[in-house]
């Protein structure tokens, strides 16, 4: 595999260390709390470290609230909790305009009363109880870090992260989030059950008349500039075309796609995630305590990045084919080694 021919500025290599410092801390601290989900928190530092936008999957009882406030606390960041309902209201989100009375001068003004969208890290629990019209308040925000109500826009502070959890086994009143909202989130983590001794420890330390407090790692400045880092990581143009190679494989209108993607999907992935390949490639590679991308850091970020961002046709779903035993199948397929392997002749969309 060929090597990036550009190098981290000396200057930024010692930042680069830190973050990985950070992160083994980081890891001690919310293990103190969260047994085992070693390759969840994983994906979540990556995704906080990428500013991405992270969506958690997994049955009620797997502490994924519990997980999520724990990251909160040892990165010591403001931290909100959504309860997405069936009544919830976009105003209920991001805030809204009342009426209030100057009583020195009897005049009246709208004033804006900030939601709780308002935070560093906003908790949305169980997003896909509440209605599309709510579900869509959230997409100003996670797009371009700001809301606007009545006309006017607000920033929100920086960094900002939304995280959100859905149930994947209760269906009765539930709103799926529409692929474009999904395409907002940069992965979709699966939340499995622990295995035995990991529950066992769950057990003895819930069961117990014991505390811990978790110590804050890093602040939000700090995380700010760490962002900034991560993209300076070089990555070589091979790897980069090995993430775009695998995003293009999947899209139906690519003469030379696989034939198992023609037979099995239905829509496959949209520029996004070339993009959430590489940077999620860079903070893996960071996290190793390299200073460079490699083909095996895009495959390690495949899945949580391409998941919910292909959809399998009725023949797959029919036969128990899950997006996840596709992209398996895509890595298998696709070389990292190979020039121009999928090309198409059309040059790839960029988002800006």
């Amino acid at each position: 595999m060929e090597e990036s021919n550009q190098a981290l500025p000396s200057e930024d290599k010692e930042p680069v260390q830190k973050l990985a410092q950070a992160y083994a801390t980081l890891k001690e601290e919310v293990g103190r709390i969260i047994v085992g989900q070693d390759e969840v928190l994983e994906e979540l530092f990556i995704a906080l470290f990428a500013r991405g936008h992270a969506l958690l999957i997994g049955v009620p009882g797997l502490a994924k609230t519990l997980m999520i406030s724990s990251l909160a606390k040892a990165l010591n960041l403001s931290f909100n909790r959504i309860q997405f309902t069936p009544d919830l209201m976009p105003a209920d989100i991001t805030g809204t305009e009342v009426i209030q009375e100057d009583k020195a001068t009897g005049s009246r003004a709208f004033k804006f009363l900030k939601g709780p969208i308002f935070a560093n890290i906003i908790l949305a629990d169980e997003i896909n109880r509440t209605p599309p019209k709510t579900q869509a308040a959230l997409l100003e925000s996670m797009q371009e870090h700001q809301v606007t109500v009545g006309g006017t826009k607000y920033s929100l502070e920086e960094p900002f992260f939304v995280l959100a959890t859905q149930n994947p086994i209760e269906q009765e009143g539930t709103y799926p989030l529409p692929e474009a909202q999904l395409d907002r989130f940069m992965f979709m983590i699966k939340v499995d059950y622990p295995d035995f001794e990991e529950e066992r420890e769950i057990l003895k330390r819930t069961t117990e008349s014991t505390s811990t407090e978790i110590q804050a790692v890093l602040n939000g400045q700090e995380i700010l500039e760490l962002q900034k880092i991560v993209r300076k990581v070089p990555i070589a143009d091979q790897v980069m075309d090995y993430a775009l190679r695998l995003t293009r494989a999947t899209r139906l209108n690519n003469p030379k796609a696989p034939a198992f993607i023609k037979e099995m999907l239905s829509w496959g992935a949209g520029p996004r995630a070339s993009q959430y390949l590489v940077l999620a490639a860079k903070v893996k590679a960071v996290l190793s305590g390299r200073l460079h991308v490699s083909a095996e850091d895009i495959r390690a970020v495949a899945h949580p990045v391409l998941r919910h961002r292909i959809i399998t046709n009725y023949t797959a779903e029919a036969e128990g084919i899950r997006p996840d035993d596709v992209i398996d199948r895509l890595l298998k397929t696709i070389d990292p080694n190979a020039s121009d392997a999928l090309s198409d002749g059309k040059l790839p969309g960029v988002l800006s």
